[in-house]
């Protein structure tokens, strides 16, 4: 199988290693990037779509046709963002998104970028777990060949990459020690990537994938 991907998020530190994993990838044979801003990448694989509004894509909608795989990897932090504004950034953006793209491939594996700790029950104490939550939820329900929710924790950067977070480069010295001590919560950025392209091409036993069924979903053969 030849994956066609479509990837958002990639001027972020999670959507640049999904990027680079992709276009590495050599059952990767297109990717286009869905973005707001240039991501300041080229590459033979490689289309980009700068567009600012996420909320209407009437515009490029005919762009979005023949994919089979969606990384999507935007996301906002909730910190200091009102509650109904951060439900907006997170819930009816992505969910708009993935409405327009399964209207246009059906036959799509689209996989989101959610976060440890959500909420399934959408009845926590935590609003943005909640959010997310109900947005896991709500995707599964959309007619796509598959959904898979992404719930990874700590992410050990891919090396040479500029979207690092700096506290990340700041914790690097301590990475051994965390993966020694507290693997159930660590992944690498290069397994998150490999994950979702093993996702859409073989699938997996799980729809919500917490950090161990990442880091066992990147090191399956997809050719065994």
């Amino acid at each position: 199988m030849k994956i066609r991907a479509i990837v958002t998020g990639v001027t972020g530190m999670v959507g640049e290693g999904v990027l680079h994993e992709s276009l590495e990838h050599e059952a990767v044979e297109k990717v286009l990037v869905l973005g707001r801003r240039p991501c300041g990448v080229t590459h033979p694989k490689l289309k980009e779509i700068v567009h600012g509004n996420f909320y209407d894509l009437s515009s490029i909608e005919k762009q979005l046709d023949g994919f089979n795989a969606c990384y999507f990897c935007l996301g906002a932090s909730s910190v200091g963002m009102d509650r109904e504004e951060y439900r907006r950034m997170t819930y009816d953006l992505t969910m708009h998104v993935a409405q327009t793209l399964v209207n246009h491939n059906p036959d799509m594996t689209f996989c989101y970028v959610s976060g440890a700790g959500t909420d399934s029950t959408e009845k926590g104490r935590i609003a943005w777990a909640r959010v997310k939550g109900k947005l896991e939820n709500d995707l599964m329900k959309l007619p796509f060949r598959q959904v898979f929710a992404f719930r990874p924790a700590l992410m050990i950067p891919t090396k040479g990459l500029k979207r690092t977070h700096g506290y990340y480069k700041v914790m690097a010295p301590l990475f051994p020690l965390f993966r020694k001590l507290f693997p159930q919560y660590i992944s690498t950025l290069n397994d998150v990537g490999l994950a979702m392209i093993n996702a859409a091409i073989r699938g997996y036993g799980k729809r919500v994938l917490e950090v161990k069924d990442i880091n066992a979903l990147a090191k399956l053969d997809v050719n065994q």
